[in-house]
């Protein structure tokens, strides 16, 4: 959640705003198995998305306003909102890889691939 290593919680684990380190100038560890894509986002919209919907009915109901007022209020907070949790989750799903061991899987024929295929 602050945005350090997983390892040695010293170093940092971004080197921009959402970008993720090559490596931890402390401990030296790969950062590459650590990228999350779009998980940070999806948990972002999906936390948001029902206090948002609470907020814009109770505004309507309450107030009944015009559309270009949710687009002005309602709009601009969902966004905030989700921009404000993106970076604690990219960090949490990164350091949940590395805590969980989590490894790209990739489709070898043979012994031993006998579980379904987990990108």
């Amino acid at each position: 959640m602050r945005g350090r290593c997983p390892r040695c919680q010293r170093g940092r684990l971004f080197t921009g705003f959402l970008s993720l380190a090559p490596a931890c100038e402390v401990c030296g560890l790969d950062y590459s198995f650590a990228d999350p894509a779009d998980g940070p986002a999806f948990f972002a919209m999906s936390i948001v998305a029902v206090p948002a919907l609470g907020f814009a009915l109770w505004l309507q109901f309450t107030f009944d306003i015009p559309l270009w007022v949710h687009l002005l209020v309602t709009l601009p907070l969902t966004v905030l909102a989700c921009v404000v949790l993106l970076r604690p989750l990219k960090g949490w799903l990164a350091c949940s890889r590395y805590f969980h061991k989590a490894k790209e899987r990739s489709i070898r024929s043979g012994e031993g691939n006998r579980g379904p295929l987990l990108l």
